[in-house]
C-alpha cells in the first residue's frame, strides 16, 4: 500500500470525521440546548476514560499485523492472536457496559450538576451511553487489524460514511423524534451496532487463509507473546487517557452541566490540533514496525523526519491561528457571542498545549516501531505524578482557565527535557537536526506572520467574510510552513523534474 496515498486517505477522513464532529454542534444546541449538549461532551469523556480496559491490545494487534506484513510472524500466530483478543474485548466489554450501567444512578442524582433536565431522563441517557461505548470501543480491535494491513483508503471511507450517519442525519431524526438527550443517545446505539457488525466482516476478509481443518480456538499463549509489550502500551495508553481526560472529568463534577457545555467545546475546537497528526500516525505507526522488521534503519529514519515536517506544517499554524483568534473563531462558528466569550479563555490554552503536544508524540512512534517503550514508560509516570497534582489543584482556584496553564506546562517541560532523552537513546546525532531543520524551520515564519496579522490586520465584523478570512490565514501560515520545510522543497523540486526535464 502507498504510504503517501495512505496519509492523503487519513487526512480526508479525519479531516471528514472532525468537521462534522464540529459543525454540528451549533445546530445540536439550538435543538437540545446547553445544558443537554454537555451530557454529549460526558458522553466523549467517558468513551476515552473507557480506552483504560484497553490494556494495550489494541496497539499489539495493530503492530503485530504490520509485523506479519513484513514476515515475522506467520498466519495461524495472527490468527490465534486476534482470536485470544477478541475474548478479552468482549468479555471486558460487557463488564464495562454494566458496571457504567449500574452506576448511572449516581451519576444523574450525584455526579453531574444538572438544572433543568429531568435527572431519570439524564440516568436513561447514561445507560444507553454505557452500551454505545463498550460497542465502539470493541470496533477498535477490527480498526487496528485494517490498520495494520494497512488497508486505510477502505478504513476513512468507511469512517466518512459512518460519521455522516451519526452526526448529520441524527438531526432530521431529532426533529422527527423528539430534540431530548434519549433519542440522541438512542439514534447513536443503533449507528454503533451496523458500525461494529461492518467491521467484524471487513477484518475477517483481509485476515491471512489457514489450512483447512485447523481450528483456531482460544487460547492464552499467543497474548503471553506479546505481554510485555501490551502491558507497555496499556501503560502508555492508561497515562494518555488521564493526560487529555483528566480535567474533563475533575471539571464535570465541579461545573454546572451549562458551563461544562463550554469547556467541552474549545477542547472540542482544541482538539482538531491533535486530530490533526492522527492521520499521520495512523499511516505512520504500521509502516515504521514494518520497516524496522526489515531492518531498513535509514527508511525509518527519513519517514520519521518527513512526517514530523508534515505535522509541523499543519499543526501548528492550526494552533497559532486558534491561540491568537479563539473568540473570532467560536463566534464565526457558533454565531454566539457567549459561547464564544465564555470558551475563548479556554481554547487559546489549549491551542497552544496540543500544538506543542502533537510534536512532543513523535519519540513515541519512534519507541514503538522498535518495541522498546522503557524510557516512554519512565517520562510517562514522571509526567503523571506532576501533572494530576497540579491539575486539581490549579482547576479548584482557576476552574477550566487552571487547567489550560497546567495543559500548556506540562507539555511545554516534556518537549525541552525528554524528547532529546528518547533520541540519544535511539537516534544518536538526530536531535539538533530533528529540533532545528524538521521543528524550528518549519515553524519560525509562521509564528513571525501571526504576531505580525495579528497586530495589523483587521478581522470582519460579520460572520461569512470572517469565516473566510480565518481560512485565509490559515492557509498562508501554511504555506510559509511549507516553505521551512526542507522535505516540502524536495518534493516539489523533483515533482517539477519529472513534469519539465531538461
Amino acid at each position: 500500500m502507498s504510504f503517501k496515498r495512505n496519509i492523503v486517505a487519513n487526512y480526508i477522513g479525519q479531516f471528514y470525521v472532525i468537521f462534522n464532529g464540529i459543525a454540528f454542534v451549533p445546530v445540536y444546541i439550538r435543538y437540545m440546548g446547553t445544558e443537554a449538549y454537555g451530557l454529549v461532551g460526558f458522553y466523549a469523556m467517558l468513551q476515552a476514560w473507557f480506552l483504560l480496559l484497553d490494556v494495550g491490545l489494541t496497539p499489539t494487534i495493530t503492530r503485530e499485523t504490520a509485523r506479519f506484513q513484513g514476515g515475522a510472524i506467520d498466519a495461524l500466530m495472527l490468527r490465534q492472536l486476534l482470536r485470544a483478543l477478541e475474548g478479552i474485548f468482549y468479555a471486558i466489554a460487557i463488564l464495562g457496559a454494566v458496571s457504567l450501567a449500574l452506576g448511572s444512578h449516581f451519576i444523574a442524582y450525584k455526579w453531574l450538576k444538572t438544572q433543568n433536565i429531568p435527572l431519570n431522563e439524564v440516568q436513561h441517557a447514561v445507560i444507553l451511553i454505557s452500551i454505545i461505548i463498550a460497542l465502539r470501543w470493541m470496533c477498535g480491535l477490527y480498526r487496528g487489524v485494517i490498520t495494520g494491513f494497512e488497508h486505510l483508503v477502505w478504513l476513512n471511507a468507511f469512517n466518512i460514511v459512518i460519521a455522516t450517519i451519526r452526526f448529520a442525519l441524527v438531526i432530521p431524526f431529532m426533529i422527527v423524534a423528539g430534540a431530548t438527550p434519549s433519542s440522541f443517545f438512542g439514534y447513536q446505539l443503533f449507528v454503533a451496532v451496523i458500525e461494529f457488525m461492518i467491521l467484524i466482516i471487513q477484518t475477517y476478509n483481509l485476515m491471512p487463509k489457514i489450512k483447512t481443518g485447523i481450528l483456531v480456538s482460544w487460547q492464552w499463549s499467543p497474548i503471553r507473546a506479546v505481554l510485555k509489550f501490551s502491558l507497555t502500551i496499556a501503560f502508555t495508553g492508561a497515562v494518555w487517557v488521564v493526560v487529555t481526560q483528566a480535567d474533563k472529568l475533575i471539571l464535570s463534577n465541579l461545573l454546572l452541566l451549562s458551563d461544562y457545555a463550554y469547556f467541552t467545546l474549545a477542547v472540542l475546537v482544541a482538539n482538531g490540533i491533535i486530530a490533526v497528526n492522527s492521520p499521520i500516525s495512523g499511516a505512520l505507526l504500521p509502516r515504521m514496525t514494518k520497516l524496522h522488521a526489515e531492518g531498513d534503519e535509514a527508511g525509518l529514519i527519513r519517514v520519521y523526519r518527513n512526517a514530523t515536517q508534515l505535522v509541523s506544517m499543519i499543526a501548528v499554524p492550526a494552533a497559532l491561528v486558534l491561540a491568537f483568534y479563539a473568540e473570532r473563531v467560536l463566534w464565526a462558528w457558533t454565531g454566539n457571542p457567549e459561547i464564544a466569550y465564555h470558551a475563548a479563555k479556554v481554547l487559546k490554552l489549549y491551542a497552544i498545549g496540543n500544538g506543542i503536544l502533537v510534536l512532543a508524540s513523535f519519540p513515541f512512534y519512534l519507541q514503538f516501531a522498535k518495541g522498546k517503550m522503557n524510557l516512554h514508560l519512565i517520562n510517562n509516570f514522571i509526567f503523571v505524578s506532576f501533572f494530576i497534582p497540579s491539575l486539581i489543584w490549579a482547576t479548584k482556584l482557576y476552574g477550566m482557565v487552571g487547567a489550560g496553564y497546567v495543559w500548556i506546562f506540562v507539555n511545554f517541560v516534556s518537549f525541552c527535557l525528554w524528547i532529546p532523552i528518547v533520541h540519544r537513546k535511539f537516534l544518536k546525532g538526530l536531535h539538533v537536526q530533528w529540533l532545528v531543520r524538521d521543528v524550528g524551520q518549519v515553524i519560525l515564519l509562521p509564528v513571525i506572520a501571526i504576531f505580525f496579522l495579528h497586530k495589523n490586520v483587521p478581522l470582519p465584523t460579520t460572520r461569512t467574510p470572517l469565516v473566510l478570512t480565518i481560512i485565509s490565514l490559515g492557509i498562508i501560515l501554511c504555506l510559509l510552513a511549507a516553505g521551512g520545510s526542507s522535505w516540502m522543497r524536495g518534493e516539489i523540486y523533483r515533482r517539477w523534474r519529472a513534469r519539465f526535464p531538461k
